[in-house]
This record gives C-alpha cells, structure tokens and sequence, in this order.
C-alpha cells in the first residue's frame, strides 16, 4: 500500500517518512511489507491510511494541482477526515499521524475485546435502520455508526444487540445483513472513553483554518473554525459518520466532480450511489497519477 508511489515520487516518500518520525517508529514498514495482522491494528490502519492519502496529495501538489486552488471542499470518511484537514493545511501530516495512533489505541482500549461489534445493513432505507436499532437496542448499545448511501448503513455496539440487529434486518427485508471483522465498536456511545482522550489530545494541536471548507462527519456541514473543528472530531468519536447527507450537500452545492485520494475506490463507489451523474475519479497508485493531472490541471474539482 503506497510503496509504489514512494518509490516513484520523492514527495509520497517525505511524507511516510514524515509520519515515521512522528510516530517515533517505521510504520512504512508495515505499511509497505506487512504483516497484514500489524497492519489491521487499528493504532496502525488509522495513521497508515492517512499516510498514503497525503502521500497523493503531496504529489498532486508538486504537478500543479493543490488542493488550495484546485478544490472546492475537502471530507474524509471517518478516520479520513484527519486526513482531509491535513490535506487543507489545518493539522500539519506529524500531528495528524499522533492523533490518529492515539484516537486508534483509545478505540480499541474503550470496550474489552468481543464485548462490541459492528455489522453492515444492506438494501434497508435509513428511516427503516433507525427502528431496526431501536428494537434491538433492549437496554443495550446499539446505533446506526456509518449512514454510508446507496441503502448501506453500518451499526455499532454491544455484540447481542447487534446480533440482534443483523436478525431484525433480515427480517425487514434486507438484502445483506452480516457483521463485521473488526476490533471495536466504532462510531457509538461506547467510545466515550475514547472521545475524553481525543478531547485532550486534540485540546494539545495547533489547528489552523483549512484552505478549503471541510466537510464534518458528525454535522454534514463545511467548517472552518479550528475550534469547530475540534468539537467535531471530539463528536465523531462517539457520532454517527454522515456520508449520505455529505455527499448530497456538495452535489446540491454544484460540485459535479469527486476525487478520491488514497488506498482503494470505497468512496468512489459510495458517492456513485448518491451523486448520480456526478463524475467521479480515485487516485491512489503511481500509474494513475499522470492522467490524473492532465484532467485536473485545468479543471475545478473536489477533492473527498
């Protein structure tokens, strides 16, 4: 992941080295090599994404094509929001890379390993999903985490609950209802513990506004506060993700063209649902970068 663009372009390698100095470690090892087992730890997966979208941008950058003049808004999917702020210019890539190894560590440390899960809800309307938690809530946790579009909704919280979820879905009629492989239950109000680690941590960086509005998970709304910005990446620890309602805000802005920088097409695939008729486009490896630029040099995009 991103090796071939480190070893292409000098400006992706600054910034795995940017963020190895940061973290005090070669996280570009792991990174680059594996194993996958260390590379999924979420203390790693958080700083080690962020890294391969900056490595993008930084190389867009020194093309001819900066975020500052190129786009309209900057939004990152949860733990990409760290990477979008970066992208504008509001938290510098070092900075970014310690608040997402400790936002990681204080994740996975919120809830004992096995006591949460998270479990993806396919081809149920978004009102349906939020009386399909309700229901299986039953005095536990259990909340919509991800409102990704396109009839996708992610869930989080204690594992019956969402066990429970999953059953419920299937009978309202879901086409897929299944839980996920992950480590913790993100994006629910078993995270507060990790929402006053972030909430002190964040209280310790300097944010500066972003050249370009950010789009905030938690609200859907462009910010460019820093201590808005603060208060959202406190709320989006514990705050549902608002990926249908981002995208559907910058298409009714007017914006017609999405770029997605970084590790796979995700939130290409997700905004094709929502922007319909929107022209999309990922970046993400040394051989699509030229292209890349000859497209955007001299056209308005925006950059997700």
């Amino acid at each position: 992941m991103g090796h071939g663009l480190a070893e292409a372009f000098p400006e992706a390698r600054a910034v795995f080295d940017e963020v190895d100095e940061a973290l005090d470690e070669r996280l570009s090892a792991i990174v680059w090599e594996g194993p996958g087992e260390a590379l999924t730890l979420t203390q790693n997966a958080q700083p080690a994404l962020m890294a391969v979208s900056l490595a993008v941008v930084r190389v867009l950058a020194a093309h001819g094509v900066e975020v500052a003049r190129s786009a309209a808004y900057v939004a990152g999917h949860s733990l990409g929001e760290y990477s979008a702020l970066a992208a504008a210019g509001s938290l510098t890539v070092g900075d970014a890379a310690r608040l997402l190894r400790t936002r990681g560590q204080a994740m996975q440390q919120a809830v004992p390993v096995g006591a949460g899960a998270m479990a993806a809800l396919i081809g149920l309307d978004f009102a349906v999903v939020k009386d399909v938690v309700v229901e299986a809530a039953a005095g536990q946790v259990c909340a919509a985490a991800n409102d990704n579009g396109g009839g996708q909704v992610v869930v989080s919280g204690n594992r019956a609950a969402v066990e429970r979820a999953v059953a419920i879905a299937k009978h309202r009629g879901a086409k897929r209802a299944v839980i996920l492989p992950v480590s913790a239950p993100f994006h629910c109000t078993l995270m507060a513990p990790a929402a006053e680690v972030m909430k002190e941590a964040l209280a310790a960086v300097t944010f500066l506004a972003p050249s370009v509005p950010v789009v905030a998970n938690v609200t859907a709304r462009p910010v460019v506060d820093p201590d808005d910005i603060r208060s959202n990446l406190v709320a989006q620890v514990t705050g549902m993700v608002r990926w249908r309602e981002t995208i559907s805000m910058l298409a009714e802005s007017g914006v017609g063209r999405f770029v997605e920088v970084g590790s796979g097409k995700v939130l290409t695939g997700l905004t094709r649902r929502i922007a319909t008729g929107a022209e999309t486009m990922a970046i993400g490896k040394a051989d699509d970068i030229d292209a890349a630029v000859e497209q955007l040099s001299t056209d308005e995009m925006t950059h997700v």
